[in-house]
């Protein structure tokens, strides 16, 4: 076998140990666990140290299986019709209306990776959260991109970047004491004025 062969497979034994682990990881979470690495060594049948070398911190793992189990179990269908304010709209109640079925896994990706710093070895390991509504806030907000001023589009997809997702509904939840439908409203609500004042010709400039 040559080297650069013998290189591919190294890698993809890599990406297989690594996905076992996470696989593990995810399939505990999912029973409402809070595992150990032994734990999730053992699920995954590879030794703790094999785990270590793979990440960094337990706190590591945990977040990465988390947003791992989100991908497939939070990702809004939204009709992408109708006008601006009705497009984003159909966003924030199609990723809200997921929260109480997800809110345990939301709470455990918002513990995990809230305020966590990456391994001093491995700079920015720690996972990027929230990558993906900002996709899909701009794909909501495709009309005004040509009609805003650049900066103008950039600040209101990252208003409206605080009103969906389960970080809004555990705040009014938690501090307002609002159900699940009636914290939806209020962000639905929230959403629109933004999108309002946003295309306000007559609203300050900056």
């Amino acid at each position: 076998m040559t080297g650069s062969k013998a290189g591919a497979g190294r890698e993809r034994q890599r990406r297989r140990t690594r996905k076992a682990i996470v696989d593990a990881a995810v399939e505990l979470l999912g029973r409402g666990r809070d595992p150990s690495v032994a734990e999730i060594a053992e699920a995954a049948d590879v030794s703790r140290r094999t785990v270590y070398l793979y990440f960094p911190t337990l706190e590591h793992l945990l977040a990465d299986a988390a947003l791992a189990a989100s991908r497939t179990t939070v990702e809004p269908q939204f009709e992408l019709h109708g006008d601006v304010g009705e497009r984003v709209e159909g966003l924030v109640r199609a990723v809200q209306q997921g929260f109480a079925e997800t809110e345990a896994l939301g709470r455990t990706i918002v513990r995990l990776t809230v305020g966590a710093s990456a391994a001093p070895s491995r700079p920015g390991a720690t996972p990027r959260r929230g990558y993906r509504r900002v996709e899909w806030i701009e794909r909501a907000l495709e009309p005004l991109r040509d009609t805003l001023p650049p900066e103008r589009f950039k600040r209101l997809v990252s208003a409206l970047a605080l009103l969906i997702g389960w970080e809004s509904m555990i705040v009014l939840q938690d501090t307002r004491a609002l159900t699940a439908a009636e914290a939806e409203e209020v962000c639905v609500w929230a959403a629109r004025a933004l999108v309002a004042a946003a295309t306000d010709d007559s609203a300050p400039r900056g």
